[in-house]
């Protein structure tokens, strides 16, 4: 009698510990993968943000180093002013929605960017236009799935998320390869593959900081892989996510001399 007793218990056991095991096992291999994008998208910007950030960007022949001020509201509006070196001085960057404008204070001139150059190089940098300005979305522009690693590699701690540009996406990406942390959906790297699925490009996130009520990487090291010795790294120095006031999209500001 005891011994059925034991053995029933064994049995339940074993039965729980399948269905928890089960349970466990079908959410961790189906993440919310819309939330995880939204994330990484709004990263640095979230409803409002004011960032200080330093560009330093190094080709075999020389190395500058940019100090930026960007001004973000949502997903929708960006605004970017450079303040030294003194050559660089007040020129600045806004884009509203799907329109983008230069102003060079040297010259006194607007430029709108059309939406051919979303991909070019801002400010003769490795990344691009889009990069900066966010013009395009991980979320709204491009159809996701979960990958995996290397299967000689295997990788427990990080989710890979593959995604495919939209028909209506203006991109020279045939894919992009997310890498985030399962436990807070941080991005560690963003792989950028061609039409050949070769891997053109890859952004390092590092050396995670607190910003405000925020932990996120104060770091962006990108390498171009088919530019030898060029990288660009961007670092965050200040970052507060409080109200901006709207007439800073402005072409008034836009053109505003510092």
């Amino acid at each position: 009698m005891q011994f059925n007793f034991k053995k029933k218990l064994f049995s339940i056991f074993c039965i729980l510990s399948m269905y928890f095991s089960t349970n466990v096992f079908s959410a961790e291999s189906k993440p919310d993968i819309r939330k995880i994008l939204d994330n990484v998208d709004r990263l640095y910007r979230s409803e409002h943000s004011f960032g200080t950030l330093e560009m330093r960007i190094e080709t075999p022949d020389w190395k500058r180093t940019l100090d930026i001020n960007v001004w973000a509201s949502g997903l929708d509006k960006t605004f970017i002013r450079i303040l030294s070196p003194q050559k660089d001085k007040g020129v600045a960057t806004l884009r509203i929605q799907n329109d983008m404008w230069n102003f060079f204070p040297k010259i006194d001139k607007v430029m709108k960017v059309p939406p051919s150059m979303m991909m070019g190089s801002w400010m003769g940098s490795d990344f691009t236009n889009d990069d900066l300005v966010k013009e395009s979305t991980f979320l709204k522009d491009y159809d996701s799935k979960l990958g995996a690693a290397d299967p000689k590699n295997p990788d427990t701690t990080h989710y890979y998320i593959e995604l495919k540009p939209k028909a209506q996406t203006a991109t020279v990406w045939d894919k992009i390869v997310l890498v985030v942390n399962k436990d807070n959906s941080i991005p560690i790297r963003q792989e950028y593959y061609d039409e050949k699925g070769v891997k053109i490009r890859e952004i390092v996130f590092k050396d995670i900081r607190k910003f405000g009520n925020k932990s996120l990487p104060a770091i962006m090291e990108l390498t171009p892989f088919n530019k030898a010795g060029h990288k660009t790294v961007i670092e965050y120095k200040e970052l507060k996510f409080d109200h901006v006031e709207e007439s800073i999209f402005s072409q008034i500001n836009l053109q505003k001399r510092i």
